[in-house]
């Protein structure tokens, strides 16, 4: 059977929707791209996404840009992606994406890409469909732009912890503070204070398929273990599904057991594994 790499176009994209649907949760970050090129003004293209097609059939794709993202991969479509991708040399920042897919895409290109910052191998994978049976904080609210000065050194020192490189290395601090500031003004964004002192905020980073996908959830410091992020994430959920997604779901480090003890006592459920590969 014949099989070819090459970028989707408007003709085969619409095949793009029975891979999506496969797993919507495990798909969202495909289904935002293509929702993203919906409402541009201008007639879509998708240079970013590289499709594997089998008889005309297109069978696995490989998001690429700043992240690369396999989705529905065989071994054979993944041997096919990692030769174009030691072709063209390491563009992004991480390979992020189902575990079994990501860590064996990443075995294939590493000598060519050298080393990684950082191998995270198992990340759960956690989703709702339903609101919390846990007591919500009504103090949880969606921000806004009056929030920045706060919110914006929250949300580097979340993405410093997490990550381990502050987002405003190298020039980035301007580009980080824009996307901050589209997420409060897309109503993505969830802050928590006590008096005015921020202690809990998080954001929705990826809509798509019917689900949202929680990024940067945060605790101040020296407020944690005080019981904020339980009843604050109920509030996050519940206005998630109020406004934007019938699905709530995000993806955490297996080593954070005290977030992923939290999140199932919010009514999270393990639905998958992700892993994730960070480059300098």
């Amino acid at each position: 059977m014949a099989h070819e790499i090459r970028a989707l176009d408007a003709h085969s994209i619409a095949q793009v929707n029975s891979l999506i649907e496969q797993d919507p949760v495990r798909h969202c970050l495909l289904a935002a791209r293509l929702e993203q090129s919906k409402q541009s003004r201008f007639r879509p293209s998708y240079p970013d996404l590289l499709g594997y097609f089998d008889d005309g059939k297109l069978e696995s794709l490989l998001m690429t840009g700043a992240n690369i993202v396999p989705v529905n991969t065989s071994l054979i479509a993944r041997q096919e992606f990692a030769a174009v991708l030691e072709r063209s040399g390491r563009r992004s920042s991480s390979i992020v994406g189902p575990a079994e897919e990501v860590l064996d895409l990443w075995s294939k290109v590493s000598d060519s890409w050298g080393p990684a910052r950082e191998v995270r191998a198992n990340q759960p994978v956690l989703a709702m469909r339903s609101n919390s049976l846990k007591a919500i904080d009504d103090d949880v609210r969606y921000s806004n732009l009056s929030d920045l000065e706060e919110l914006i050194p929250a949300c580097i020192a979340m993405f410093t912890e997490e990550v381990g490189i502050s987002p405003t290395v190298n020039g980035g601090g301007n580009a980080y503070r824009n996307r901050i500031s589209e997420l409060v003004s897309g109503r993505r964004s969830f802050v928590k204070y006590l008096g005015t002192e921020l202690v809990f905020k998080a954001e929705v980073g990826t809509v798509g398929a019917g689900v949202a996908q929680i990024q940067g959830v945060w605790v101040k410091p020296e407020h944690r273990g005080r019981g904020i992020s339980v009843p604050a994430m109920a509030a996050v959920v519940k206005l998630i599904m109020a406004d934007l997604a019938p699905v709530a779901s995000l993806y955490v480090n297996d080593y954070n057991e005290v977030a992923i003890n939290a999140y199932q006592s919010v009514g999270f459920e393990h639905v998958d594994t992700f892993a994730t590969v960070l480059f300098s």
